[in-house]
């Protein structure tokens, strides 16, 4: 079912599939871009276990900055550092970088085109207990509309470490979308990975449709497929780590085969990964499309699976979006 050429990893499907928290992988692959680059430094908003920076800081105690809870500041204060030419990382919470100080990423950091990384952690309704207040289901759509944005969101804590080095290297104001709680691993090390190229890990030849999944909701587009797989309905599932830029060749490229598409986030449904994908395709290939995803709601307290059931983010979400898409498309619709 999985696709070879991805090496993904072999347990995923197992009940023992190791789970670690992507924002576990970023840690690791700050200290390793650090380690490669003397120009990389951290800077966060008194978050620092809570965001993996503190291995940095640990570390490289000369390089890294405590802005304490100044958002703004945060923003800023790296925007100047990029100018001086260094490679910040600034962290913090999504709810509160980039949701509290958007303007500021928006105007010292990309309208004066600096190379700053933004790591935003705890995005999503799995948050869990912090509730409504610290789930950010809107960070997607408010950085992906800025412009020389890049905007990442790993579904994996291998992914999270390999979009980490990636960005990195690469000039540019970028967003990197992390998640709290523990996530199955879907990837391994071998495993391709490119900013602005989508992984497909499952490859039917006549697929029924295709599921577009970005972030810790990619293993639940995986158990979906295995689902439907059961009942004879094969679906593409593609991995779409990089909302901006999509890869729209790859996602064209696949929807022609299938004809139906299915989107898979934990973020609102506006504005977010389906609303990239539903603008290309509007644009160039109309098909019927199904959007998982937060219905105009905000979050609220809970145990993040409870959520994530809750807001119809689960996989038999999934498997019901992809029957109905089918026969949207069976109908003409």
């Amino acid at each position: 079912m999985l696709n070879p050429k991805q090496k993904l990893n072999e347990k995923v499907f197992n009940l023992d599939v190791e789970q670690v928290p992507i924002r576990k992988g970023f840690g690791i692959g700050l200290l390793e871009a650090a380690e490669r680059d003397a120009r990389v430094v951290g800077l966060c908003a008194d978050l620092t276990e809570s965001t993996q920076i503190h291995l940095f800081k640990d570390k490289f105690p000369e390089r890294y900055v405590e802005l304490g809870v100044a958002e703004q500041n945060l923003a800023a204060v790296a925007s100047g550092m990029a100018a001086m030419g260094k490679i910040p990382f600034l962290t913090s919470y999504a709810m509160f970088s980039p949701g509290r100080n958007w303007e500021q990423i928006r105007t010292t950091i990309c309208y004066n085109d600096q190379d700053v990384k933004i790591v935003g952690s705890h995005a999503g309704v799995s948050v869990g207990p912090d509730g409504g207040t610290h789930q950010a289901i809107e960070d997607i759509a408010i950085t992906r509309v800025i412009p020389r944005m890049t905007v990442v969101v790993p579904a994996d804590s291998i992914e999270a470490k390999k979009a980490t080095l990636a960005i990195a290297r690469r000039r540019g104001a970028t967003y990197l979308r992390l998640a709290r709680e523990k996530t199955p691993v879907i990837t391994t090390e071998e495993s391709p990975f490119e900013i602005g190229r989508a992984n497909v890990l499952v490859d039917p030849i006549t697929p029924a449709a295709v599921i577009v999944a970005c972030g810790g909701l990619v293993y639940n587009a995986l158990l979906a497929a295995k689902k439907l797989l059961g009942e004879e309905i094969e679906v593409t599932v593609i991995n779409n780590h990089t909302i901006k830029p999509l890869d729209e060749e790859t996602i064209l490229k696949y929807v022609r085969r299938a004809e139906a598409v299915v989107t898979v986030e934990e973020h609102q449904r506006a504005g977010g990964l389906g609303g990239a994908v539903a603008e290309l395709l509007a644009a160039k290939l109309p098909v019927p499309i199904e959007f998982i995803g937060v219905e105009d709601k905000f979050g609220q307290s809970g145990a993040p699976n409870e959520l994530v059931e809750h807001y119809g983010l689960g996989a038999e979400s999934i498997v019901d979006a992809v029957k109905r898409v089918i026969e949207r498309k069976r109908g003409g619709k």
